[in-house]
């Protein structure tokens, strides 16, 4: 065998076994689509029925009219803008701090807050709640949204790596055109580093969107429900609504395939880019 076909055939196996994890990571949301528009008495049918015939477009009506769907979608979208305003502003602000400025602690801070990222998120979950409450903020919105106003370990280290390749030879001559540390941030850093900002943006957004923990502790009343916790009221003690309750899942994961779709050459180029120095 000739090395070019050895080069074919190892770029054929390549391919074969993208495709097989391709597959993997598709097959679930292939089955919720195909759920949300099978009738009640197909649903446990064995060997599954992958195409519905004819498929049941009730479900995406009945999914949008069982429960406030439409209310829970405006909580998720309000939740969701709001961190990620706050976690673009506030982590960004502190990468700058950590690759562009020159201070006395700097790299032990940067590690101390890199150092965070092994604590478990659920460990911090009860002194929250009970600060929250004393504030008497349970039941808002507000422990949900103002913690990203205040960065994280992990988008904070994203986006200092990628402010570290931005050559420091910018600042410089920045500087003696008078520009200040905030005018350097907010005119020269912020618009190079569309592409990172961009994957914080997405990285966010299907955190916070799928956030399921967060409203199932601080959120009581219905109406303030989001979308992932909101979908609950498909369940029930009788019966479970399996067909509206996919369609619904597959309405509520459609706004984040069409953002990384859209954003895609933009979140591909922020992921690579980042890290290269630092």
């Amino acid at each position: 065998m000739t090395r070019a076909q050895q080069r074919g055939l190892g770029q054929a196996v390549l391919h074969l076994v993208l495709l097989a994890a391709l597959a993997a990571v598709m097959m679930p949301i292939a089955f919720a689509i195909s759920t949300s528009l099978k009738p009640y008495g197909e649903l446990f049918i064995y060997p599954p029925i992958w195409i519905p015939s004819p498929p049941k477009w009730d479900n995406y009506v009945e999914a949008l009219t069982f429960v406030p769907f439409d209310r829970y979608f405006l909580n998720s979208s309000i939740v969701t803008g709001f961190d990620i305003l706050g976690k673009l502003l506030s982590c960004s602000l502190v990468a700058f701090a950590f690759s562009r400025l020159r201070w006395w602690g700097r790299d032990t801070l940067f590690v101390l807050m890199i150092a965070t990222l092994m604590l478990p998120p659920q460990v911090t979950l009860i002194p929250q709640f009970v600060i929250w409450k004393e504030l008497g903020w349970v039941d808002t919105f507000i422990p949900l949204i103002v913690p990203n106003f205040f960065g994280g370990p992990f988008m904070t280290f994203l986006l200092r790596q990628f402010f570290m390749t931005i050559p420091p030879e910018l600042d410089d001559a920045a500087r003696i055109d008078g520009c200040s540390s905030w005018g350097i941030y907010w005119r020269i850093i912020l618009p190079l580093a569309r592409p990172a900002l961009a994957v914080v943006a997405l990285f966010t957004f299907i955190a916070n969107w799928n956030d399921f923990l967060g409203p199932l502790v601080y959120l009581n009343n219905k109406d303030q429900y989001t979308l992932a916790i909101g979908m609950y009221g498909f369940l029930s003690r009788v019966r479970t609504e399996w067909g509206p309750l996919m369609a619904a899942a597959t309405i509520m994961i459609s706004p984040i395939i069409v953002l990384f779709f859209l954003a895609q050459r933009t979140f591909i180029q922020g992921i690579t880019l980042t890290g290269i120095k630092g």
